[in-house]
């Protein structure tokens, strides 16, 4: 069924309870493709859903007692957000599309709809009768494509993949969810962010900023995955304005893998030295962890040290397709430290100090030795814990 967002506003998305994929993230809890109808004389529909779901899409459109479309409102290409834009079309022949500049050449690049449409830019508005949309460009959060839809008579902002995460489930509203829940939720919202947005932090502030210059009043954030906000929207906001300004927490992240196990001991070496300081740690084997949970570790926490083995001259595999992987999100604001064994060259652990360097990280130390660590190794791994997290705590 349909779901009422306010008088006239329903979402009409779908729900994909089985992926746990979604391009190299690992979606755990599933997502949802949220497309959202704004009903005044005239009918808009806002953004659709990923190809294969359009059954679900029509199915509510149909109960909402929706005959025609007048407008395809599409805030970004990508395929779990557009991909139905054809059928959308087929279904509803006299529609017409409303998209940004950008997002025009997307549609005919990626989907090969090259029709005339409705191009718009930020604070450019679209009658409806009773309701008026108006659009706030939001290129690179996180395509060049993307942008907003807010509807000014009741308050609410349809922001795509912004505030988002992927989350499936059969409520749709943040405070219908448990405290429990909700921390769950809070945390998927991070991960979201930390996999998909964090590169483009500097785009976010300027959007937060100008939210807050437009003077839009928020009741509604309806994101295109996940819950749709309406209680908890301060706080969502005041998470996105810490995420991307770089604010984090006062503790450790500890990364490693580990060849012959000589690696891993010393890991926990240096947690024992990050617990000396009285600072929280977490510890991550690469071979055994999502990276997507330990990026978004990595995101909300001060400190990060990364272990790895020496082999065939290079970092170990895991650790270096991480650290590709980190590398590509640009995590910043970070003490960190290094460290890993060897057994007849040992480059890894310069490897990762100049992957931390060209990040800007405020590396504060790295121990590297052969083979078994000796006592007086193991004083330094512990050291080592004990410098990243004096650093993390401000002393």
């Amino acid at each position: 069924m349909h779901v009422t967002i306010k008088p006239g506003i329903y979402w009409v998305g779908a729900v994909d309870w089985n992926v746990r994929d979604f391009h190299g993230y690992h979606t755990q809890y599933g997502t949802s493709y949220n497309a959202y109808v704004v009903k005044g004389d005239k009918v808009a529909l806002v953004d659709t859903v990923k190809h294969g779901f359009e059954s679900q899409l029509f199915e509510r459109l149909e109960h909402v007692g929706i005959e025609q479309i007048d407008y395809l409102v599409v805030n970004h290409v990508e395929m779990d957000h557009a991909g139905s834009v054809k059928a959308v079309m087929e279904k509803f022949p006299d529609v017409k599309i409303v998209t940004n500049a950008r997002g025009k050449i997307g549609l005919k690049e990626a989907y090969g709809i090259d029709e005339d449409v409705i191009i718009v830019k930020t604070g450019d508005k679209l009658e409806l009768g009773g309701k008026t949309l108006t659009f706030i460009e939001t290129p690179m959060v996180h395509w060049p494509d993307s942008m907003a839809t807010y509807v000014i008579e009741d308050r609410v902002l349809l922001p795509n993949d912004a505030f988002g995460m992927h989350y499936a489930s059969s409520k749709r509203f943040d405070d219908e969810f448990s405290q429990e829940e909700m921390g769950r939720i809070f945390f998927e919202a991070a991960k979201y962010y930390a996999n998909i947005v964090l590169l483009y932090s500097n785009q976010v502030q300027k959007v937060l900023k100008q939210i807050e210059e437009l003077g839009l009043e928020l009741d509604v954030i309806a994101p295109s995955h996940g819950i749709i906000w309406r209680d908890k929207i301060p706080e969502i906001l005041q998470r996105y304005k810490a995420w991307s300004s770089g604010e984090a927490d006062e503790r450790v992240i500890i990364i490693y893998d580990s060849m012959w196990l000589h690696t891993e001991e010393a890991a926990f070496e240096v947690a024992e030295g990050v617990v000396d300081e009285g600072v929280e740690f977490r510890l991550y084997r690469l071979k055994n962890s999502d990276w997507t949970e330990v990026m978004t570790e990595i995101m909300i926490s001060k400190g990060v040290i990364v272990g790895s083995p020496t082999l065939n001259r290079e970092l170990f595999p895991t650790v270096a397709g991480f650290l590709a992987y980190m590398k590509g999100l640009k995590p910043f604001n970070k003490v960190a430290g290094a460290f890993g064994s060897y057994g007849w060259s040992g480059e890894a652990v310069g490897k990762i100090v100049d992957i931390f360097n060209q990040l800007k990280f405020d590396v504060v130390g790295s121990v590297r030795w052969k083979y078994s660590a000796d006592e007086k190794t193991l004083e330094e791994l512990r050291e080592l814990g004990r410098s990243v997290a004096r650093k993390v705590r401000g002393s």
